[in-house]
Formats: C-alpha cells, sequence, structure tokens
C-alpha cells in the first residue's frame, strides 16, 4: 500500500525543481535526495525544497543538520513532517 504523504512529497518535489526527466512514481521512498546520480539535487535544490515544506505543511526546518536528517530520502521526509506538523 502506497504512501499518500510520501507520493504527495515526490510530486512535490519533481515539480518544485522542475526535474524533466524525473517520474515522481517512480523515486523510490529510500533514495538518497541529495547527492544522488539520477535526482542530481544539490543544496540550492534543498533549500527550494525547505521553503516549500515549510510553505506547505507548516514544519519548520531550523538547522543545517535538521535539514540534512530530513532530506535523507522521501521515507526521513514523511517521517520528519509527520513528527513536526502541529496537530490538527
Amino acid at each position: 500500500m502506497s504512501d499518500p504523504l510520501a507520493s504527495r512529497l515526490k510530486i512535490m518535489i519533481v515539480d518544485t525543481l522542475n526535474l524533466r526527466d524525473v517520474v515522481a512514481g517512480e523515486i523510490p521512498d529510500d533514495e538518497p535526495l541529495l547527492g544522488s546520480p539520477r535526482l542530481g539535487l544539490d543544496s540550492l535544490d534543498a533549500l527550494e525544497l525547505v521553503v516549500r515544506l515549510e510553505k506547505e505543511f507548516g514544519v519548520r526546518i531550523g538547522s543545517s543538520e535538521e535539514s540534512r536528517r530530513a532530506l535523507t530520502s522521501v521515507s526521513a521526509l514523511s517521517a520528519f513532517i509527520r513528527s513536526h506538523q502541529a496537530p490538527a
């Protein structure tokens, strides 16, 4: 069963970073986001993602270390968002 948050994040990553040759549904949940040859994300991409995540999900990523941990993979990002979102 697919995680709806992970699917949403994959689409957001592809859209935010204009990854024309990447199909969101084909990104493995555990693939590294930064430094991956397939995705090719760098520190500027990470910054763009952090800004979008803060707007989209209302989570605050306070430090570069926290950002590095959160952006390890789609799975890690999903877990970070779930643990830092304010209860509805």
